[in-house]
């Protein structure tokens, strides 16, 4: 049977609620009677009713993590750093998957809310875009994660990667090489990430006096089958492209498999940028050049941000959305 507060306050000969305080580590219980609890308590096997302890503070300490897919590294990254800040504040995480589907993502804001979580985190989210309102109604701090908050809210905000400056590196490092012929592989639809990262790639091109080329921009989805599948559209082009920047890692590593199947020959024939820096980049053959992201600094930075604005006595507190700087790491598909 699950040992209660007052099965430890039998075994101690004192009342529950000195059993309570010494759990909670009250200064007003000696320290040697404080001791002998705590020590009574793991020795019998209690552990606290999260529940019930959540009915009393109104707070579950708990934080909801809405993810695209659990199998994108990158996402993989910003979780860990989530859990490393949630875990040194006694915070838990509650993960769940949007599949990129906006109304799949607000089921699970829902969802979790409904959990009673404190805040929620939501990384590269589409709700976030065209549901503000609704999440101001849920009533807990929102931090988003790689997309920009563009409208004023009281509980939600971004920490992002100022993904134009990121494609502005991509393709300025291959302009630098020597390339004019330069195509972009985009990501999902509709994403401001995506959105952005091919602003960045138009600006270096017209820096550089290149004429921009709408047949060089082919649609992708984020994903490794995506990378592949943008290959052919480059290859069957009247004039090839020489270089690619793609939105992400995953997309340039599918590219990479299949032109390694097409016998392309990276960098020789065909450059290659990706966007991220997974772990994963700098195994491949050859190993990626890529726009480095801060992954798991930015899933800690969410989760101090979230935990800030759960202390905020009000709207007015002084926040701001964060935006941090990728930088270039050039490997030898450049």
């Amino acid at each position: 049977m699950r040992v209660s507060i007052k099965d430890i306050a039998k075994a101690a000969s004192v009342s529950h609620s000195t059993v309570s305080r010494a759990l909670s580590d009250s200064p007003l219980v000696k320290a040697e009677t404080k001791a002998h609890i705590q020590r009574l308590a793991q020795e019998m096997g209690y552990t606290p009713n999260a529940i019930a302890r959540s009915l009393v503070t109104q707070k579950t300490r708990t934080v909801g993590v809405v993810v695209t897919t659990i199998t994108d590294p990158f996402v993989a990254e910003v979780v860990q750093g989530v859990e490393d800040a949630a875990h040194e504040n006694d915070y838990s995480v509650i993960l769940a998957s949007s599949a990129s589907e906006p109304e799949r993502e607000l089921a699970a804001v829902e969802m979790l809310r409904a959990k009673r979580v404190d805040s929620l985190i939501v990384t590269s989210s589409r709700v976030g875009a065209l549901y503000l309102e609704h999440l101001e109604r849920i009533g807990v701090p929102v931090v988003l994660v790689n997309n920009h908050n563009r409208q004023s809210g009281r509980y939600t905000f971004s920490v992002s990667v100022d993904n134009q400056h990121g494609g502005h590196l991509a393709t300025e490092h291959l302009i630098k090489r020597g390339h004019r012929r330069i195509g972009y592989v985009a990501g999902p639809a509709n994403h401001s990430d995506d959105a952005e990262r091919m602003a960045g790639y138009c600006q270096a091109l017209d820096e550089a006096g290149i004429l921009f080329d709408p047949t060089l921009v082919v649609s992708g989805n984020g994903r490794l089958d995506g990378g592949e599948r943008t290959l052919r559209t480059l290859a069957g082009l009247a004039e090839p492209v020489t270089a690619v920047f793609c939105y992400n890692d995953m997309t340039a590593i599918g590219l990479l498999s299949a032109a390694r199947r097409a016998g392309i020959s990276v960098p020789e024939n065909l450059a290659v940028v990706g966007f991220d820096d997974i772990p994963l980049a700098a195994h491949v053959y050859p190993p990626l050049t890529s726009i480095a992201q801060p992954q798991r600094d930015m899933g800690r930075q969410a989760m101090n941000m979230a935990l800030a604005l759960m202390v905020a006595d009000d709207a007015t507190a002084p926040f701001s959305d964060v935006v941090v700087k990728g930088r270039l790491v050039v490997r030898e598909t450049t």
